[in-house]
């Protein structure tokens, strides 16, 4: 099971209190499936239910548009 770990950028939406919380996480992975699973148990360690987490966008992304300064580190 060979494989470069990459960067993935994951954009959602989630509710909490009647009100609606946009997240941006970037989270370095094998693949799509495994990121998101990061990012759910990241959201979700705050009290959020996974059936109230929508995701809208999972990108793959490079290092330059890396904004998470600890995934850059991590990567380089």
């Amino acid at each position: 099971m060979s494989g470069s770990i990459k960067i993935y950028r994951i954009v959602g939406t989630y509710k909490k209190k009647h009100k609606k919380y946009l997240f941006r996480k970037e989270v370095r992975a094998m693949n799509e499936e495994n990121a998101l699973e990061k990012v759910l148990s990241r959201v979700t360690s705050i009290g959020i239910l996974r059936r109230q987490i929508n995701v809208q966008e999972i990108k793959e992304i490079s290092l330059e548009e890396c904004t998470d300064y600890l995934v850059r580190e991590l990567s380089q």
